[in-house]
């Protein structure tokens, strides 16, 4: 395993990549730090999946779920990895689009752990992490700087697979593309998430357009953010 692949040159959505490596049809699914759902709502969408449980630790995020919920396989939940709400064996693929990193470090091991608890014999995790590169990373770096815990996710991963939890299956590098209209739609994406607080000084804040603001063309800031799947089967 390795934790970066400077050459990789694939670009594309990350439902490609998840599409291809998944089945899909007919599974239990469940995901972990699901955010705003938009990955919850593609899979749910697609028609395959029997049922999705969508967990979220952040309660604002939750609530927003809750109210939004139109798709009748999919069940939100308030939780998080450390300590899933689901039996033993309950699922066929659990998934974790660029969440294990926002688990803190000295629990990282058990909700590896935890992950592998649920799963079904032969079932997947499909573990999808930013890499600690690109322009945009420059950017996010200067008031959000998570190149430790991005290491520890992964570092995690290698443990559970050498510890015998998982086999790795497969390890993809490639970039989803990005794009923003303006700095105030990359300042409700990003700086006023409700998940983490960010506290910029005006110097700060200044900072960070100025460098945003040299990627604006008239069409918009488009960026390119590199990341890392590892793909695990459990033994």
């Amino acid at each position: 395993m390795i934790i970066s692949n400077p050459d990789a040159s694939l670009v594309c959505e990350e439902r490609v990549i998840y599409e291809q490596l998944l089945p899909l049809q007919g599974a239990d699914i469940l995901e972990l730090g699901c955010g705003r759902a938009d990955k919850t709502r593609a899979i749910s969408q697609g028609g395959k999946a029997k049922s999705i449980t969508a967990l979220e630790v952040d309660e604002i995020q939750h609530a927003a779920n809750l109210r939004n919920n139109d798709l009748a396989n999919v069940t939100f939940r308030l939780g998080g990895a450390e300590a899933i709400p689901a039996a033993d064996e309950s699922f066929d693929i659990v998934l974790m689009f660029k969440s294990l990193h926002h688990v803190p470090v000295t629990r990282m091991d058990h909700a590896m752990a935890e992950i592998s608890r649920v799963l079904r014999r032969g079932g997947l995790a499909y573990i999808s992490e930013p890499v600690f590169a690109g322009e945009f990373n420059e950017i996010l770096r200067l008031f959000h700087d998570e190149k430790m815990v991005r290491e520890a996710a992964f570092f995690a991963v290698e443990r559970a697979v050498s510890a015998g939890r998982f086999e790795l299956v497969s390890e993809i590098f490639f970039s989803t593309p990005g794009h923003y209209e303006s700095f105030a739609q990359f300042e409700e994406r990003i700086l006023n998430v409700t998940h983490t607080e960010h506290r910029l000084s005006p110097d700060l804040y200044q900072r960070v357009r100025e460098q945003f603001m040299r990627h604006m063309t008239p069409q918009g800031a488009d960026f390119q953010m590199p990341l890392r799947v590892d793909l695990l089967r459990k033994l």
